[in-house]
């Protein structure tokens, strides 16, 4: 009786060996995915059992209660996250459970591009892959009104950067990120100011930095532009700055900026209005920021293209028509960049 109950003593042993020796082995082996990859939801809330059966419902040939076994066993089924997750070909149980216990979801990402106005961001967010379109058709009013910014317009108020985010999220919660980071960088530059500046707010500041970010060609000269403009707006003269013009036009504006377009009168015609616009007309980078609040020592009121992207600099109208003549008169008529 002892000999037939050692017996089955080794039989259940061995048994069990050759049990967790597959479950070894199948932890390792890929998952038969129905594509080369499929997306997987795991909503908050979601038990491991779910966890497990929603694996299964991606058309994965994987049988959810072997999965969910594997999760209990493993010790981590409680801390499998909730989120959005691409399960690629050649992923194992093993590596799928590290996955989601990670919360390493499917990402995707959106540059905003410094420089660009609004109609350009809002186009990048209509195109972006996998991101839920929760603005489409919502003038920008709506659009600031549901950002929690009502009566502010949208323009420059985005940083421009490079945005990843989930598969599923809203193209709302990636506009909150970015004017949240708008906010911080505007904040930081405002507090860094120059002590003599003629801004009286960090929203003029923004506006300020808006032009200089359409006008700067090379970094290098991002400073002395804005000491043009400031210079400009303590002598009271106009900024007659071409880039203000054009936001002005909108979509009316087909690529040649005329004579007639510097004279015909819009809020953003810097030509016939003094001052500041009334809003910024791009998104500036943290440069262009930095340059508004810290513009370079400089008596320049002109600036002209050199036509390699760079900028000559004067302080009076003659050493700017001279300028004008020498980098731009082989081609017609001059179009100096700032002009009296």
């Amino acid at each position: 009786m002892r000999r037939f109950f050692l017996t089955l003593f080794l039989l259940a042993a061995l048994a069990a060996l050759g049990l967790g020796a597959a479950g070894l082995w199948w932890v390792h082996q890929p998952l038969k995915l129905p594509a080369p990859s499929v997306d997987l939801s795991v909503e908050p809330g979601t038990t491991p059992r779910g966890v497990a059966q929603a694996v299964a419902d991606t058309g994965t040939d994987v049988q959810p209660q072997m999965l969910y076994f594997w999760f209990r066993i493993s010790g981590q089924d409680r801390q499998i996250r909730a989120g959005s997750y691409e399960l690629e070909r050649g992923i194992t149980p093993k590596m799928l459970l590290n996955v989601l216990v990670r919360g390493e979801e499917a990402t995707r990402s959106l540059v905003l591009v410094e420089g660009w106005n609004i109609r350009q961001v809002r186009a990048a967010l209509a195109k972006a892959e996998q991101l839920k379109p929760e603005t489409i058709g919502l003038p920008d009013d709506a659009l600031m009104a549901r950002l929690g910014r009502p009566g502010v317009h949208p323009e420059g108020r985005f940083f421009p950067d490079t945005y990843t985010y989930s598969k599923g999220s809203t193209d709302i919660a990636l506009l909150q990120r970015a004017m949240r980071a708008m906010d911080k960088k505007l904040e930081a530059a405002w507090a860094a100011r120059a002590a003599d500046l003629p801004l009286q707010s960090a929203d003029q500041a923004l506006i300020l930095a808006s032009i200089v970010e359409k006008e700067t060609g090379k970094a290098k000269d991002r400073a002395e532009i804005a000491a043009v403009f400031v210079n400009r707006l303590r002598a009271g003269m106009p900024l007659q700055t071409d880039p203000s013009v054009i936001y002005g036009l909108g979509t009316a504006f087909d690529g040649n900026l005329r004579k007639k377009d510097l004279l015909a009168d819009t809020p953003w015609n810097t030509y016939t209005r003094g001052g500041l616009p009334p809003t910024p007309i791009a998104m500036p980078g943290k440069a262009a920021l930095l340059a508004a609040v810290q513009p370079a020592q400089s008596k320049s009121l002109y600036f002209v293209s050199r036509g390699d992207g760079t900028s000559q600099f004067s302080s009076s109208l003659d050493d700017h028509n001279r300028a004008v003549n020498r980098y731009q008169r082989g081609g017609g008529e001059p179009k100096p960049k700032v002009a009296q």
